[in-house]
């Protein structure tokens, strides 16, 4: 199970998406599987097949983004985390390969479509926090053990 926090910019995303599925998503296709419906046959109506599981996938999405918004906690900046790297940091890392990597550290909610976030819940960011610049990270991978040094970190505010 993942850890129920959330930043304040993850909580508004996932509003945003609520209202949108709600307010015009929804009611858009539930307008064209009414349309659909009113042609006859439904069977053999690829209009209608489509829109009703487009309706059933919406109506999921609309009562789990209802559910998670009332299970988040939004975790806002506070400036005792300046310089060390906690939940909403923004953090880059180097390896000894001279690989560099930078990302933020949110919630599970926020990490999908975005490659430069990662989950607080992760094995890089478990290793990460409350570290500082200068410090090294030993993270464990399915390939071992891979260390990596703080080059920075900072929070958006």
């Amino acid at each position: 199970m993942s850890t129920n926090i959330i930043t304040k910019e993850g909580h508004e995303a996932l509003k945003k998406e609520l209202d949108f599925l709600w307010r015009e998503k929804r009611p858009d296709t539930t307008r064209k599987v009414t349309w659909a419906a009113s042609l006859g046959d439904r069977s053999e109506n690829a209009d209608y097949q489509y829109n009703k599981k487009l309706l059933r996938e919406i109506d999921r999405r609309v009562r789990y983004l209802r559910k998670r918004l009332e299970d988040v906690r939004v975790v806002e900046y506070s400036p005792e985390q300046e310089g060390r790297v906690f939940f909403g940091a923004w953090v880059e890392i180097e390896n000894e390969a001279g690989d560099i990597k930078k990302f933020r550290v949110v919630g599970y909610d926020e990490i999908y479509g975005r490659n430069d976030y990662i989950s607080i819940d992760s094995p890089m960011a478990r290793a990460l926090l409350k570290k500082e610049v200068g410090d090294e990270a030993v993270v464990q991978t399915p390939n071992g053990e891979m260390l990596w040094w703080i080059n920075q970190v900072s929070y958006p505010q």
